[in-house]
């Protein structure tokens, strides 16, 4: 922030009309603080209130008995509750890859697996 600063507007000067006195700087001072706290604190992933409830989101589950090699594809690879597999995020990366083994119906997708 760049703003003009004198000790009193009365002295005079070009810039006297918009430049702020040390009361009006001491604001400004306080309202930036302010408005930087209020961006809060950047973290990615579940937040400690968040951690037990994961299990409820949608994950990604083979939904057919696949042999190791098939290819996964939307017909095969669901995103479905509980929340024990590969984040929904994935599946746009996954979808195409083949298996490394055999894996059952229901199986909660790993990296692992692919």
């Amino acid at each position: 922030i760049e703003k003009h600063f004198t000790l009193n507007r009365a002295d005079g000067g070009v810039d006297s009309s918009f430049t702020m006195e040390p009361a009006e700087m001491t604001q400004v001072v306080v309202e930036t603080e302010r408005a930087w706290q209020s961006l809060g604190r950047v973290a990615y992933g579940p937040t400690a209130a968040e951690e037990k409830s994961v299990v409820y989101r949608r994950s990604l589950y083979v939904v057919k008995d696949l042999q190791a090699g098939e290819k996964l594809t939307a017909d095969n690879v669901r995103a479905i509750r509980p929340g024990l597999g590969l984040p929904t995020k994935y599946l746009e990366q996954v979808l195409g890859k083949n298996l490394a083994k055999a894996v059952a119906k229901g199986t909660a997708l790993t990296w692992d697996l692919i």
